[in-house]
């Protein structure tokens, strides 16, 4: 029988965009279990809500994570809202979606540029890497901000797009589209890729429902579960199907980002069609109070903002459940009959953002 041996793999990696820590139980080189540590980068931001009033917090909520900023800042916002009887104007509900897809394109192609380094595919990475930076370059037109955009506020937005921008962005989306299908050819129809990927990782749809896991890894295993279908923002008035494979492997987990990268395209486009006239905030009265469970669609899949108020300036609490937290479980299914050699694949493809998990 073989010996067992435990490696660690983590929280400092040269693979990890994250400090995840894992425990691996090998029999030579085959992983058997995987034991995962949260808690390395605790930073205590939900305290921080009873002791910020709660406009103020926005900002807190929007450095939980620098991919997910302007999500998360849209979520808190959302909640408040909710709780305050708020209705946002309609153009500041198109102006967040747009800056939501954009933040969605911008977390998925550096996905795909670190997904491509965790198979040694260099070259790759930097041509992931060079169009997010097209897209970075976009937000700090329109937001001022690169990675944290701060233009979401309880009540609307910050910030507007005129009219020449949105169709300049408009204009530019043609020649982004078609970059990003010369690169998603690569990802999907190159040999080396596939043979890498395939097969790899592998959780079935009841699996995958069963674990609880969000976003495009359980999207990946072929359940349709997506909250911009819900509506919130401007989505309920956009065409939009979720992209869905049923492998469950590494490589229908890397297909279903790289099919949301033209749907993000699409709801752009669609969302500066229909771009509304008018104000890009109310003014907000009074104080929360009571409790919401606010949802959105990360890149990473479903965050929850859980808030509760009691007629104060202080939220009584935050609670923040990420997607990497709910796709944990779902990485601990898929590592075990997996070779060393192919963790830092496995683990790169739920996307895990240790910094949203702990917060």
């Amino acid at each position: 029988m073989p010996e067992r041996i435990v490696v660690p793999f983590g929280p400092q990696h040269p693979v990890l965009p994250e400090p995840i820590h894992l425990d691996l139980v090998l029999e030579d080189e085959t992983v058997v279990e995987a034991v995962p540590s949260i808690g390395y980068i605790h930073r205590g931001l939900e305290q921080l809500v009873q002791k910020r009033e709660f406009p103020e917090y926005v900002y807190v909520a929007e450095r939980i994570c620098g991919i997910c900023s302007f999500m998360h800042a849209l979520c808190y916002c959302q909640g408040v809202e909710h709780i305050m009887g708020i209705e946002v104007p309609d153009r500041a509900r198109y102006l967040r979606t747009i800056w939501s897809e954009c933040s969605r394109l911008h977390s998925h192609l550096l996905w795909l540029g670190l997904f491509a380094d965790s198979m040694g595919f260099e070259n790759l990475f930097m041509r992931s890497w060079q169009l997010r930076e097209s897209v970075l370059d976009v937000l700090e037109d329109t937001t001022g901000g690169r990675v944290i955009q701060g233009t979401c506020k309880i009540g609307g937005v910050r910030r507007d797009i005129e009219p020449e921008k949105l169709g300049e962005m408009h204009r530019a989306l043609d020649s982004f589209e078609e970059k990003c299908r010369d690169l998603t050819d690569v990802f999907l129809n190159d040999e080396t890729v596939k043979y890498r990927l395939r097969g790899l990782g592998v959780v079935g749809k009841d699996a995958a429902y069963a674990l609880g896991a969000v976003g495009p890894t359980v999207r990946a295993s072929g359940v349709r579960v997506d909250l911009r279908e819900t509506g919130y923002a401007a989505y309920g008035d956009l065409d939009f199907r979720p992209v869905v494979e049923t492998t469950g492997d590494c490589y229908a987990r890397c297909a279903v980002r790289a099919g949301e990268l033209f749907t993000s395209i699409d709801l752009i486009r669609q969302a500066i069609d229909a771009m509304p006239d008018g104000p890009l905030d109310v003014k907000v009265k009074g104080m929360p109070d009571g409790e919401y469970f606010s949802r959105v669609e990360q890149p990473r899949g479903e965050v929850v903002h859980y808030l509760r108020g009691n007629g104060t300036k202080h939220l009584v609490r935050s609670r923040i459940r990420t997607p990497t937290l709910a796709n944990i479980p779902m990485l601990v299914k898929m590592l075990p009959g997996a070779q060393l050699a192919d963790v830092p694949v496995v683990v790169l493809s739920i996307d895990p953002c240790i910094s949203c998990t702990e917060r």
